[in-house]
């Protein structure tokens, strides 16, 4: 040992050498959990982080005292401007190695690395060696030099029980920092040249297990190997999908991996915004989304973009599209940006993900409720198709449980079925970002896919019972389909989307002697421009359009005074009434947005100019909107918003009296909300935002009263009287898995909220319904509770990893119950004219029903094989069996109420397979 000593470092890892990230990893035990994410697309690693400055530890002197050496293997947390966030030991080796390692390391300094194209903060390993330098030796002359034999190690890296390839992974022989190292490519291949002999092979990936073995290598030979590596749970990647820079005040994002293990919600990633704040509970039969206060309907679901009639399934049921193809889900409960309208309440995003690139991929679930499969797979480079299907079964199981006896039970009979198919091209695999894609396609690229999708509900309700019940008996058929495709085109700082589409829906309805068969076509596209000027200031705007026809063939009795007169001393019965009628309507908007940084402020101004025209009717809006951020600290952000929101009525709604009214008007919203967003540590998140939403010139039904050319008065079905309001506060604390040892995550979520209902000039007649009726009140304004006001909104959700692949979580919730107007029993009110009784009430909405809570757990089981992953979970809502308070009905008397309950103790066993 020379006593010239001095210290040297380097990369044991050879992920921080121009090379991708490693996954920080302590060594696994027997039973880590396994991932039913290996069936899931990864986060893929577009620009690993490169280290620009590095700084020598100090030698110990106790240690060099003595001739000692270390390796000090840590896990770094770059952040996303390539700062050393957060640097800890996984191997103490004391000595004051440890020490002074971690002091250096904290001086680094490295390009930013990037996930999706997104800078994004990541976790690396990294071994720092300290060594003793050997006296130099005397360089061998040329008759000493020898070519060195070789090995060649080359092979492919998959990703166990999925089959999935793995890009951008390290492989190396040994700790050794001057060993040479290969990085896969886009297939997972990777070809290594290293010294003959044994090779202690170290694989080192973003979101996979660390993976050793040893391989032995004879000079001049080539070895093929194929290595399986373990995923990571989805929930514990240490890659961070990095959030797109936020263009509204709150958008909540949901992924799929997170999602799919909520309870309570069937795997099912759209049931997840039941339990964001700002939502309040429908329904169970409805599966409606009320957003801050506003009603159903108000609130716009897309899919890709494009609009869809509806988002779940009847009766409450899983959504329209099957979870394996749920790439992203966006959840806007307010202040959205011009890009989006026709909702005046918030607005829901779907993103589908395209086919696999690599390899054959899929899954197939099966439950008491209905079974699915998806499909994905590369046709070629730069094209991929995925495909899914699903139905239930629902109508066959139910009649095999109900009662058979006649008046015992409402008979439901649902199902249900939907289909999505999805070809992508123009992405090649062997870009590592947007720029290198730009560079090999001379410049521009272009990206795009066609999609199509659908889904069909049937529904039938039966209500029987004794001769002085009522009878009820209600079917519904409702099914849509899409046809979408989209262009996308870069080049530089400009970025143009162009989605056209094109939509089938039906809808049947009967209720009694009542019936209606419905048709829509649906022609529409959008285009989006993006024009990025500097780093401070980038520029969006574009088009929205959409053509509707809708067509109905309707029978049903006239309506009463209108071509009839009721006598005295019997049931009214009108003539039947058949009507073909159909109409067209045209909505198209201009919208226009920047961003613009100053300091530590981002500012979003916006306007959407929106024009429709629906038969006679031409109407005009305006919408103005703006939303600011400030940072405050690195970990505080305040932010706020306000603006004008339009939503245009129902084509139908616009037909001829007495079936609708050809006069109506943009619905409006003004809507405003200020918050703060606060990261306590990395893991741990708050958000508390307060909103203050104003309805105005929204659909009233029944409309207002209108005098007849003839003689007479009529009330209108429709008109635009309705006026509401609402405030409240919204709380989201949400913990993130820290780590793969990490085993806990979760939120809690809280809304308080006051929603008001109410319409301008005289209240109609109203005879109370089952959610508490018209408005009270003696003036011609006249405000109320809405039906669906819920004061406070409590949603607990947590997620434990047992290990060995068990992962067990619950969900606990509780809401305020509905406004209810109390019947009063005091006397009986019997219309001879119309041979019924009306009921009496007392004041409105004074009582509510009672509050709803309810306890849904949900245990996993998965099984990791070498090609396949095979899930078996058991998702039990209600646990406790509360009877919570669904609907309400009287008798035909009017004197008593009756209650229906919600869903008892639900346990739904399911078997999912992933390949």
């Amino acid at each position: 040992m020379s006593p010239n000593l001095k210290a040297r470092s380097a990369l044991a890892a050879a992920s921080l050498l121009l090379a991708s990230p490693a996954l920080a990893q302590a060594p696994q035990a027997a039973d880590a959990p396994t991932a039913e994410a290996a069936a899931q697309a990864q986060p893929v690693m577009t620009k690993p982080p490169a280290l620009l400055q590095q700084v020598e530890a100090p030698y110990p002197p106790e240690a060099l005292a003595q001739g000692l050496t270390a390796s000090v293997r840590l896990i770094i947390t770059i952040a996303a401007d390539g700062t050393v966030a957060d640097v800890l030991p996984t191997e103490p080796v004391g000595h004051g190695f440890d020490e002074a390692a971690i002091a250096a390391v904290r001086q680094f300094r490295f390009s930013p690395a990037e996930v999706d194209g997104v800078p994004a903060p990541v976790q690396v390993e990294y071994v720092y060696h300290f060594t003793l330098a050997a006296p130099p030796q005397e360089a061998p002359g040329p008759e000493q030099v020898q070519a060195a034999p070789k090995a060649t190690l080359t092979g492919q890296l998959i990703s166990r029980g999925s089959r999935s390839r793995v890009a951008g992974a390290t492989v190396r022989c040994g700790d050794d920092p001057e060993a040479p190292e290969a990085l896969s490519d886009a297939d997972g291949r990777f070809t290594l040249e290293v010294p003959p002999g044994e090779c202690a092979v170290r694989v080192v990936a973003s979101g996979f297990q660390l993976y050793q073995t040893k391989e032995q290598l004879q000079a001049n030979e080539t070895t093929e190997v194929n290595f399986f590596l373990a995923p990571t749970a989805g929930a514990l990647e240490t890659v961070v999908r990095s959030e797109r820079p936020k263009k509204e005040v709150v958008r909540r994002t949901i992924t799929r991996q997170e999602a799919q293990k909520t309870p309570g919600t069937f795997g099912d990633p759209i049931r997840v915004i039941q339990t964001l704040p700002g939502v309040a509970r429908a329904p169970f039969i409805s599966g409606q989304l009320l957003v801050r206060g506003s009603n159903p309907g108000q609130t716009a679901t897309l899919m890709d973009g494009v609009s869809i009639p509806l988002l779940f399934h009847l009766l409450g049921g899983p959504s329209v599209v099957n979870a394996e193809f749920i790439d992203q889900l966006d959840f806007f409960p307010g202040g959205y940006g011009s890009q989006y309208g026709r909702a005046v309440g918030g607005i829901v995003e779907v993103g589908t993900r395209k086919g696999a690139a690599d390899t054959f991929h899929g899954s197939v679930k099966v439950d008491l409720l209905d079974a699915g499969f998806f499909l994905e797979a590369p046709v070629t480079d730069g094209i991929s198709v995925a495909a899914a299907a699903r139905r239930s079964y629902i109508d066959t199981l139910l009649p095999l449980v109900l009662p058979k006896d006649e008046g015992s039970t409402l008979s439901v009979v649902p199902r249900y079925w939907d289909y999505q198919v999805r070809v992508d091209f123009g992405a090649k695999r062997d870009a590592r970002s947007e720029a290198e894609a730009q560079a090999q396609a001379g410049g521009a690229r272009s990206t795009g896919y066609v999609m199509a999708f659908g889904s069909d509900d049937q529904l039938r309700l039966v209500s029987s019972g004794p001769k002085t019940e009522r009878d009820l008996s209600v079917d519904t058929h409702t099914l849509f389909h899409r046809i979408k495709g989209d262009w996308t085109y870069r080049k530089g700082a400009l970025t143009s989307v162009f989605t056209p589409y094109v939509g089938y829906d039906g809808t049947s309805f009967k209720f009694g002697a009542a019936k209606q068969d419905g048709v829509g076509y649906t022609v529409g596209a959008r285009e989006v421009l993006g024009l990025e000027l500097s780093s401070a200031l980038t520029v969006r705007t574009g088009l929205d359009l959409v053509y509707e026809h809708q067509a109905f063939d309707v029978e049903f009795p006239a309506p009463e005074n209108f071509e009839y007169v009721a006598f005295p001393g019997a049931e009214s019965v009108g003539e039947l009434l058949v009507e073909k009628i159909g109409l067209g309507s045209f909505d198209g908007a201009l919208f226009v947005e920047a961003d613009l940084k100053v300091g530590k402020f981002t500012f979003t101004p916006g306007v959407r100019g929106n024009f429709q025209r629906a038969g006679d009717a031409r109407n005009v809006a305006l919408d103005p909107r703006l939303w600011v951020r400030f940072e405050a600290t690195e970990r505080t952000q305040l932010k706020g918003s306000l603006g004008l929101y339009s939503q245009p009525a129902e084509t139908f709604r616009f037909i001829t009296l007495p079936y609708g009214n050809p006069e109506l008007a943009y619905q409006r919203a003004f809507q405003s909300s200020l918050g703060v967003e606060h990261r306590l540590t990395d893991v741990l998140n708050v958000d508390v935002t307060g909103f203050f939403n104003r309805r105005y010139d929204n659909i009233a039904a029944p409309g207002q009263l209108r005098s007849l050319p003839g003689g007479g008065v009529i009330q209108v079905p429709y008109s635009n009287q309705g006026i509401g309001r609402a405030l409240g506060l919204e709380v989201m604390v949400k913990k993130q898995r820290a780590s793969a040892s990490d085993r806990w995550s979760g939120w809690l979520s809280y809304t308080f909220s006051q929603s008001l209902d109410g319409r301008t000039g005289p209240a109609p007649e109203q005879n109370g319904s089952d959610f508490g009726g018209g408005f009270g009140g003696n003036g011609d304004d006249t405000y109320g509770l809405s039906p669906f006001d819920q004061t406070h909104i409590l949603t607990l959700v947590s997620n434990y990893v047992l290990g060995n692949g068990w992962e067990l979580g619950g969900r606990f919730r509780y809401t305020t119950g509905r406004p209810t107007t109390p019947i009063n029993h005091t006397f009986d009110l019997y219309q001879v004219d119309r041979n019924r009784f009306n009921g009496t009430y007392g004041p409105y909405a004074s009582s509510r029903t009672s509050g709803f809570h309810q306890l849904d757990m949900r245990l996993d089981k998965s099984w990791q094989f070498q090609s396949w992953t095979l899930g078996v979970y058991l998702d039990v809502q209600n646990l406790y069996n509360a009877e919570n308070v669904e609907f309400t009905f009287n008798d035909y008397r009017q004197r008593r109420e009756y209650e229906v309950p919600g869903i008892p103790i639900l346990p739904v066993v399911g078997v999912k397979g992933s390949f």
